[in-house]
């Protein structure tokens, strides 16, 4: 803020603005003014290229286990922690979601060693958001703790 007859160097937003006091302006000069314009017209024909991020298209999930009592364990039935899920009422929106287990194994097939063993979500399994689903195949247990993908289909909304 300067009196009109005290220069300043200061960056000012307009050329001449009132302020609440009075006898008290803001000033530019025009060089200031030509100057950005200058960068105005050189940021218009600039084009800023964006990095472009993956979108991943699947929770989060961990594969704790087989279903079991005491003394027997249902290898064909899956427990599933969704990352996220802490209710039964969050985790019933995910029945029906195809399930993928990802893993690498050592021999080379088609070109790739990583392959995929897929399940579905068959329903919650107590109150505090784990699921069960079946594999196609029974889980080994070698994937206890390991990742796991939910995929977000097949979509009821």
């Amino acid at each position: 803020l300067v009196s009109l007859s005290e220069p300043t160097s200061q960056p000012r937003t307009e050329r001449v603005s009132r302020v609440s006091e009075p006898g008290l302006f803001r000033l530019r000069s025009e060089e200031e003014m030509a100057g950005e314009k200058k960068t105005i017209v050189g940021a218009a024909k600039k084009t800023v290229k964006k990095t472009k991020q993956p979108v991943r298209l699947y929770a989060k999930g961990l594969i704790l286990g087989h279903k079991r009592s005491k003394s027997n364990t249902y290898h064909s039935i899956t427990l599933l922690k969704i990352d996220g899920v802490r209710t039964r009422e969050d985790a019933a929106w995910y029945a029906g979601k195809r399930v993928a287990y990802v893993y690498k194994a050592k021999k080379e097939v088609k070109n790739s060693k990583f392959r995929v063993m897929w399940g579905k979500i068959r329903r919650a399994h107590g109150n505090s958001g784990v699921v069960r689903a079946k594999f196609l195949k029974n889980i080994p247990p070698k994937a206890f703790g390991a990742p796991c993908r939910v995929m977000m289909y097949p979509s009821s909304i």
